[in-house]
């Protein structure tokens, strides 16, 4: 019954750590390229439409906060049930609740990790591969800086991979706890 609960609260706790995830990730990447929120983001998730002088006249990193969190609190749903299963294998309640905490850090550290890999490749292959920039099919109208713009869509893209990649790793770790104690 506690390893039940423990179960539950991994779950809360890995859409929490998701959520600021999120938050952290994006005040990154908005750090990279503002107006992959302003051209894209923003849009994307209704802000323009719903506040537009709010997004004028406040801080936009609170809104790309709003963003990071919304894109990535319920990744925490998915990895924290499939890593809280996977830390069944610890007999204490306590043991498996360390295990899997320290488990998504594991994925969540490999998840970022990644994103900063695809920054890298795009900045390394994708730029200079191409012949005129403006060409680029996920290049918004309007952005004065495309490639930071671009670049910044790979490191998404990428983190979402990692996150898979993570997950895996993630399992991985809970197991190597268990062999060692």
């Amino acid at each position: 019954m506690k390893r039940i609960v423990v179960f539950l609260l991994i779950i809360l706790v890995a859409s929490i750590i998701g959520g600021l995830y999120g938050i952290i990730h994006d005040q990154v990447t908005y750090t990279i390229s503002n107006e992959y929120y302003t051209n894209f983001k923003f849009i994307q998730f209704g802000f323009i439409e719903s506040w537009p002088e709010a997004i004028e006249l406040s801080p936009q990193r609170y809104y790309v906060a709003l963003v990071g969190w919304k894109a990535t609190w319920w990744m925490g749903l998915p990895i924290g049930v499939i890593l809280g299963l996977f830390g069944f294998i610890h007999k204490s309640p306590i043991k498996m609740f360390k295990a899997v905490v320290k488990s998504f850090i594991t994925t969540v550290s490999i998840a970022f990790l990644t994103g900063l890999v695809g920054l890298a490749y795009c900045y390394l292959f994708v730029i200079p591969g191409l012949d005129n920039i403006q060409d680029y099919p996920y290049l918004w109208s309007g952005v004065v800086d495309p490639v930071s713009f671009i670049c910044v869509g790979w490191m998404h893209n990428f983190s979402y991979l990692g996150g898979l990649t993570g997950l895996i790793g993630g399992v991985m770790h809970i197991f190597m706890l268990k062999k060692n104690g």
